[in-house]
């Protein structure tokens, strides 16, 4: 052992990771970035208790102005974003579908043709695209109209009018961008099924519609149509969290705004993502 290690000691290729230990710098720069993602994730989930908890307590109060608000969020979410969404389902029929209609006929296995569907885009590609359309468009936004309010003390304006900010500015923006991520995500999915097929009809595929559309029905399960309400409920619930949160969990500076905003983008990307994973265990565990 001793003669190893002697041996690889005086090996110049190995000398220097043998002897060198791990710089201060990089040992203090992880442990910043562990307790700065501890942090986090600490403000997030209380941040989320409180948002949840004013969402239950006063989801009756003040309504002629609440919902106003949150009709004006789903507009924002939804309505704005549709033309965007028939455009990328029809980029997703030809590039996904439409490919896969043609290559699964060429190898005589059409009779997989629903369940790849199912599997690719009803679970997968739809609410993915949809959520990160909306993060990408109306989530930071968020960050940078919250943040603006509270750096010039709009937020802290409401608080003296007696006005609860949370109910205010963030419980229309859940509300609203949960259900306008579900419609996008059906039209999305919807928009996506029929282009690829007409994608493939102009690729001369010898495929009836009949025989397409019963094989996507009898691919679908009672449980794709729950965890897809599920999902692009929770894709909107947290994009609006998190957003809602770093623009206004603490004061900012205005020239602080874009960093904030990037910051919140890429952490709504890493939860969603996870919580697919989570999603994609359920699916294989059912």
């Amino acid at each position: 052992m001793q003669k190893g290690a002697a041996r690889a000691a005086d090996d110049p290729g190995t000398a220097f990771w043998w002897r060198a230990p791990l710089p201060q710098s990089y040992v203090s720069y992880l442990g910043r970035r562990l307790v700065q993602l501890l942090l986090t994730l600490q403000g997030l989930t209380a941040f989320s208790l409180i948002t949840f908890g004013v969402l239950a307590s006063k989801l009756r109060l003040a309504r002629r102005v609440i919902r106003p608000l949150i009709v004006s969020e789903l507009a924002r979410t939804g309505l704005n974003l549709l033309p965007m969404v028939l455009f990328l389902s029809a980029i997703l029929g030809l590039v996904v579908i439409g490919q896969t209609v043609s290559l699964l006929t060429s190898v005589g296995a059409n009779k997989f043709l629903g369940t790849v569907m199912v599997t690719v885009v009803v679970r997968e590609l739809g609410p993915l695209l949809a959520a990160l359309l909306v993060l990408t468009r109306t989530g930071a936004a968020n960050v940078i109209e919250l943040g603006t309010a509270r750096a010039l003390g709009e937020v802290e304006g409401l608080e003296v009018l007696g006005i609860d900010p949370v109910h205010y500015l963030v419980v229309p923006r859940v509300i609203g961008m949960a259900l306008g991520i579900f419609a996008l995500t059906v039209y999305l999915i919807l928009g996506a099924l029929i282009s690829g097929y007409l994608w493939a009809f102009l690729q001369d595929v010898p495929l009836l519609p009949g025989d397409y559309f019963r094989q996507l029905a009898e691919a679908l399960r009672g449980l794709d149509f729950v965890l897809l309400v599920l999902k692009s409920g929770v894709f909107g619930v947290i994009i609006a969290v998190v957003t809602c949160f770093h623009g206004l969990a603490q004061p900012l500076r205005l020239e602080e705004l874009s960093r904030v905003a990037i910051r919140a983008v890429a952490q709504s990307v890493i939860i969603c993502m996870v919580l697919d994973a989570l999603f994609l265990l359920v699916y294989l565990l059912a």
